[in-house]
């Protein structure tokens, strides 16, 4: 997935622009990187991403801890633009994106990578759902709680399969599903501590289906019809599909006075109809800064809830019954239907009767269901109305 004297204002915006003139020309006489632009394929950043890619989808390929530290450096570096194109890399275009968020390295691991905190929740205007499985003979699993590796320390490393449902596009209104091969790769870099998340996925994706953002992105309201096809005007009979994805992010403590995380990712992705790619670098990135703006938004909240109050909502919604929980979720498909066509996305002739939602997995009604919580607790309005109305504590 790149992201002052009074008397004299001109002549001191002139100092000011010599001296970032002088800083960028040391930046790059120091960091060669930045000097070859990075959508070069000769640029040697894309082609440590795509070592760690290799690595996910082959563990056999080994280890890269050079890779890793060059792209660790990479995020960290001071550089002109936060954005940028990445070489086409097995037909599919790419691009590159940093953002920073205000908060604690432990904190974002016990919110976003946590076992017992749905990945959707601070996702939630990219991902419907995210089912993390383990692999077989894998002792390892994804931790509630991360035991952080001392400086020079041994990585730890963990390997997975995810079932990913993601939001209707922005570009199509498209919203697909598919499955990655995932590793999540923790380790100390200079004493500073670093995450290193990438997916490969593992075959071509599920049809794209119909679907609308209702009202404001920022709402997190989205209507997914379950018909083939675009929402997109004249495009209503694509037969669209996601055929390759890859992708590396990069988290790393980037400063404790405030404390804050950088986020670097390097994205790939090839998707269209008839075989044809038809994904834009710009596509990407305008994607990855929907998903930033959002997560941003939930981890700087002050209205966040404590990592261990999240997942005991998680686990009261667990315990409860299949039949509760369907009856919950078709409450909220309803609500969903509702919103559609108050919002003119469909008409009363489209709503078609509930599903019995006996295919939906156990953890995908959950997480749909725990986003509505989240948007109670930070004071956004919520389909299902309080909490009382599907009694969580």
């Amino acid at each position: 997935m790149m992201k002052k004297s009074a008397k004299n204002p001109v002549s001191g915006f002139r100092w000011i622009s010599i001296a970032l003139t002088i800083s960028l020309a040391i930046i790059f006489q120091h960091h060669p990187a930045f000097a070859a632009a990075l959508s070069d394929i000769s640029s040697p950043i894309p082609a440590s991403a795509m070592k760690l890619v290799s690595f996910c989808a082959n563990p056999k390929t080994g280890f890269d801890a050079q890779a890793i530290a060059a792209l660790v450096d990479f995020v960290l570096d001071p550089k002109p633009n936060k954005e940028g194109e990445l070489p086409i890399i097995q037909e599919a275009p790419g691009a590159y994106y940093e953002f920073d968020t205000g908060i604690s390295f432990s904190n974002f691991l016990q919110y976003a990578y946590n076992s017992k905190i749905p990945a959707a929740l601070t996702s939630p205007s990219s991902l419907r759902y995210s089912i993390w499985n383990n692999l077989p003979g894998e002792s390892q699993k994804m931790p509630s709680h991360w035991k952080f590796p001392a400086p020079g320390g041994k990585p730890v490393i963990i390997y997975g399969l995810q079932r990913d449902g993601i939001t209707p596009d922005l570009t199509t209104g498209v919203y697909y599903e598919y499955d990655l091969k995932r590793t999540l790769i923790l380790l100390n870099h200079k004493g500073r501590q670093v995450l290193i998340s990438i997916s490969k996925q593992s075959s071509i994706s599920d049809i794209g289906k119909k679907g609308f953002i209702l009202g404001n992105d920022e709402d997190w309201n989205y209507y997914y019809s379950g018909i083939p096809g675009s929402a997109k005007t004249g495009l209503g009979w694509v037969k669209a599909y996601i055929y390759d994805y890859f992708s590396v992010g990069v988290f790393v403590e980037s400063g404790t006075s405030p404390a804050t995380v950088r986020s670097g990712f390097f994205q790939w992705i090839r998707a269209g109809w008839s075989g044809i790619n038809f994904v834009q670098t710009s596509h990407i990135i305008k994607g990855m800064k929907r998903n930033a703006r959002n997560s941003k938004t939930i981890l700087e909240s002050p209205k966040l809830p404590a990592p261990n109050q999240i997942a005991s909502t998680y686990q009261s919604l667990a315990d409860l019954p299949r039949n509760d929980l369907v009856e919950k979720y078709a409450t909220l498909q309803q609500a969903r239907q509702s919103l559609a066509v108050l919002n003119g996305k469909i008409t009363t002739n489209e709503i078609k009767k509930q599903d019995s939602s006996a295919n939906t997995p156990k953890e995908q009604i959950i997480e749909e269901l725990m986003l509505e919580y989240l948007k109670i607790a930070l004071g956004k309005a919520s389909l299902l109305g309080t909490k009382a109305v599907w009694g969580i504590k």
